[in-house]
């Protein structure tokens, strides 16, 4: 079969899915791709809210930045840095021990350049699902995957049963289209049932996760901390149960200065605790505002000069952050009889570049099958 006749469904258009929905596309697949969300960018997604006072503020709630040492990963983000959208932060990081009640290790950059999306986090994945040859289909979700034996296809339908259309090839891009949580959440069963590859489902079906909750910060005014240096990422060491760490998103390169707008991670342990307590479901506005509070005082008691925020908004990241890796030497989960791909974090490792790879192998894979048939 020519590629230009062939058509891919791929799920999920985060970094992982958003890389090989572009990459199968470049080699004259058509790609369908489908998304719950409103948006692409998964956790690399860029959250838009509203202060008091009217104004618009952008915050890059989940990944910060990312760094890279795969040459293949390499070269295509000198490609997104020659075409804008992607920048080096140049970044101050600190560490604060809450023992000591002392800032530690401040040192300028690093030793990794680190990278964000340009003007935001989400930006890279935005020019991918644009690619030619790349059909983008946000609010959609996604209710069941079928392989269709007799005509060697796969069919996608929507929440509500409707045909989404049929397939020569799939990708699943989410974890949780193949998850039990999904079902734990939702109250509906996962939309991939992998029964027929129970190699692939063993291996998908407990990929243990780290949760957690981010908070949305923004000032009227810079923090401020010793003169002689200004941090914008800081790690949080030693005794805090509460914060992980906490970067300045409105230092980045490409962000507007119209207010100093902070992001702030929680630890594992707090957000499973918070989640025992409240359960997996959406957690409440009361919920999040407890969440909110907490945060904030455990973020004062970092050594920063802090004020009251202007704005102030907790997120769950219930699943966003694997805490192992499935794949590392395949890079993504192959069924070849049924050219299906599962790729992302979970399958290389557990950040941005990991996604990337993974993405590229499962394009490679399906680019390869799909010339033969």
């Amino acid at each position: 079969m020519n590629n230009a006749a062939s058509k891919v469904a791929v799920v999920g258009s985060g970094i992982s899915g958003a890389v090989c929905a572009c990459t199968l596309a470049r080699n004259g697949i058509s790609v369908t791709l489908f998304d719950s969300a409103r948006g692409p960018g998964g956790r690399m997604s860029q959250r838009r809210e509203t202060s008091e006072d009217g104004k618009e503020m952008l915050f890059d709630h989940g990944a910060p930045f990312f760094t890279v040492t795969n040459n293949d990963v390499l070269a295509l983000v000198r490609e997104w840095e020659s075409g804008g959208l992607v920048a080096e932060w140049k970044v101050s990081l600190g560490s604060f021990d809450c023992v000591s009640k002392k800032f530690v290790n401040i040192q300028q950059d690093g030793m990794n350049k680190k990278y964000v999306g340009v003007p935001g986090m989400n930006s890279i994945c935005k020019a991918l699902c644009r690619q030619p040859g790349v059909e983008s289909k946000f609010g959609v979700g996604v209710g069941r995957f079928e392989w269709l034996e007799d005509k060697n296809l796969w069919s996608v339908s929507g929440l509500d049963g409707q045909s989404l259309g049929q397939f020569n090839g799939a990708v699943a891009s989410d974890k949780n289209v193949v998850s039990p949580r999904f079902r734990d959440v939702t109250g509906r069963p996962p939309p991939l049932d992998l029964t027929f590859a129970p190699d692939l489902a063993v291996k998908l079906e407990e990929i243990p996760v780290n949760p957690c909750f981010a908070l949305m910060l923004a000032f009227s005014e810079p923090l401020s901390s010793d003169p002689s240096y200004q941090i914008s990422y800081l790690n949080v060491l030693k005794d805090s149960e509460v914060l992980s760490w906490a970067h300045c998103d409105s230092s980045k390169p490409g962000r507007s200065a119209n207010s100093e707008r902070w992001v702030l991670h929680s630890t594992a342990d707090y957000a499973r605790t918070v989640i025992a307590q409240n359960g997996l479901q959406k957690p409440s506005e009361a919920t999040l505002k407890k969440v909110a509070e907490e945060m904030f005082q455990e973020f004062q008691g970092t050594g920063l000069s802090i004020p009251l925020p202007i704005f102030r908004k907790a997120h769950r990241w219930g699943s966003a952050f694997p805490a192992a890796s499935i794949a590392k030497e395949e890079r993504c989960l192959w069924d070849v009889k049924r050219r299906l791909a599962i790729c992302g974090d979970f399958c290389v490792s557990p950040n941005v570049e990991g996604a990337i790879l993974s993405g590229l192998d499962a394009a490679s894979k399906l680019t390869e099958i799909l010339s033969c048939l």
